[in-house]
């Protein structure tokens, strides 16, 4: 595949990501300095001409999630002043995705206000990964290409296809995921039904399906406390559950995170590394997804189609 006038670089949120990317894509990471002034200020100055380039710029939105943004945007702005020909801004993770509606008086739609952002800024087309809801590609007027995690995590699964496996989505709103992996892998269906009490605390209150003996996957698209995947856990367990192992796309694991998670009621934890992710000797299995974003940047540059890349069976 022939890759004409592609360059990729990358600020400070996923380094590692970025590196592993080029590698599959076999091209080096383009040089670039980004940095901080001594008051907290983002600077950035990219090191080679890119005019008239296809400039792809990694950067996932993760913790610190404000840093990162800035620092994206920076970059975006001095790719359009380097009279770069396309600016793609390849987010692994897009922050700020949970604030996708005005479900309170007096809130924000933050997820629309990044969008406007990045466009504002001069991005020409966004690439993305499990976004909390798929509609947020609707708050963009340039191009969103949208991939998935799951072939990835199907992968992995593949050992775990058994008789006696159940994908049970933590929530109503992961039925959509939970039923595309129980397609895919060809098992059977579950939910746990929770109510939240703040922003830190869930409160499961009931399971919908067979779960007694059987081994249960729990899959949905961000954790960040692991509140609702513990208490899903737990109440499965109570249930008659044998296992429970969990599949997320993006683990913002914060110290709570970890402390619910070394309390051992999930098996293993499965993942990306979509952000950064230390799993601190816990059962916390990162897969990669460097190869399938470097598939799609390659498709891009050519311009040809990425549909094979996500769709997945079940979706």
């Amino acid at each position: 595949m022939s890759l004409p006038n592609l360059k990729i670089f990358t600020g400070n949120s996923n380094r590692p990501l970025a590196e592993e990317i080029c590698k599959h894509i076999g091209i080096p990471l383009g040089q670039a300095t980004v940095t901080s002034f001594p008051d907290g200020e983002s600077f950035v100055r990219i090191e080679e001409n890119v005019r008239g380039q296809d400039i792809y710029l990694i950067q996932s939105t993760c913790t610190p999630t404000n840093h990162h943004l800035m620092e994206l945007l920076i970059m975006i702005d001095a790719a359009k002043r380097a009279s770069a020909k396309r600016i793609t801004a390849v987010i692994p993770f897009y922050g700020y995705a949970r604030q996708d509606r005005k479900d309170q008086p007096r809130v924000p739609i933050t997820a629309k206000l990044v969008a406007d952002l990045l466009t504002s800024a001069g991005a020409h087309r966004v690439l993305t990964m499990d976004l909390h809801s798929q509609q947020i590609q609707g708050f963009f007027n340039i191009p969103v290409d949208h991939l998935f995690a799951s072939p990835v995590i199907f992968k992995y699964l593949e050992k775990f296809r058994v008789e006696n496996l159940v994908v049970c989505s933590p929530d109503v709103g992961g039925m959509k995921m939970a039923a595309a992996y129980a397609g895919a892998l060809g098992t059977g269906l579950g939910m746990v039904w929770k109510k939240r009490t703040s922003a830190t605390t869930v409160e499961t209150v009931n399971i919908v399906g067979d779960i007694v003996g059987k081994d249960v996957l729990i899959v949905d698209d961000i954790t960040e406390t692991a509140g609702t995947l513990v208490n899903a856990a737990k109440l499965l367990r109570a249930n008659g559950a044998k296992s429970v192992r969990a599949a997320v796309s993006h683990a913002l694991l914060s110290s709570m995170a970890y402390e619910r998670l070394g309390a051992g009621d999930i098996d293993e934890l499965i993942t990306t590394n979509s952000i950064p992710v230390d799993p601190k000797g816990l059962p916390i299995t990162v897969l990669s997804v460097a190869e399938l974003l470097a598939q799609a940047i390659m498709r891009i540059n050519n311009n040809e189609s990425v549909t094979s890349l996500f769709k997945v069976k079940g979706f």
